[in-house]
């Protein structure tokens, strides 16, 4: 997908460029956390300028019995994975407990099967006392940010970031209390869509995930928990 007067080439522009504001960061030990897929290509390079390690956080929802698609929570990859429960959306529904146990068990096994296929099955790293920064290509409405961000908040990082290229003013205004620190580059009113900002949006496959992930193992060393 092709836009003219983009203010990005591409995701990896949009990463240099992120990378360039986070720059005080690089002696702070940060982690750098990509939402997949697109948030990987802008995360390499910001990895890559802050020679940081180069991680995912993989976030999967727990939706409702028989609407799956009614969102009751999430369970947020990490260490520590940790569920994260809508309590709005909770009020609304009788759930049972076991429910919500054996729907994130089921997540947790489908977050496990693309650590696998992304990462060959490397731990992921442990954000307790370190700076992770979270990354995504834009955020529109920010369901899946916001619960990466609790779920991490959660694992008692040093000092939690997120970083994204462009994002609505209201979706920025709202996730400010879940992160220490809110980095966007851009926040446009009307905004439309996170690819219109790109002159280059288009999907980003497996394979580029794989491939970048495993060059980021180049210039630092892959840690494990």
């Amino acid at each position: 997908m092709l836009f003219d007067d983009a203010n990005f080439a591409d995701r990896a522009d949009a990463g240099r460029q992120l990378a360039h504001r986070l720059l005080p960061y690089k002696s702070a030990n940060p982690v750098v956390l990509a939402l997949p897929r697109g948030g990987v290509p802008v995360a390499f390079e910001v990895a890559r300028e802050l020679e940081a390690p180069l991680d995912l956080v993989l976030v999967r929802k727990i939706g409702a019995p028989g609407h799956l698609e009614f969102g009751l929570g999430a369970v947020v990859d990490g260490a520590h994975p940790e569920i994260v429960l809508n309590e709005e959306a909770m009020d609304q529904l009788d759930v049972s407990p076991r429910y919500i146990e054996e729907e994130a068990a089921r997540q947790l096994q489908e977050i496990e099967r693309r650590r696998q296929h992304y990462l060959s099955g490397r731990n992921p790293i442990d954000v307790q006392g370190r700076m992770p920064i979270v990354i995504d290509d834009g955020i529109a409405t920010g369901g899946t940010v916001r619960a990466a961000l609790k779920g991490l908040a959660r694992a008692h990082p040093a000092r939690l970031v997120l970083a994204v290229p462009v994002a609505p003013r209201d979706t920025i205004a709202r996730l400010q209390g879940e992160a220490d620190e809110v980095i966007c580059l851009m926040t446009p009113e009307p905004f439309y869509a996170v690819g219109a900002h790109f002159g280059d949006f288009t999907q980003t496959t497996d394979e580029e995930v794989i491939d970048l992930l495993d060059r980021a193992r180049h210039w630092t060393r892959q840690e494990t928990s």
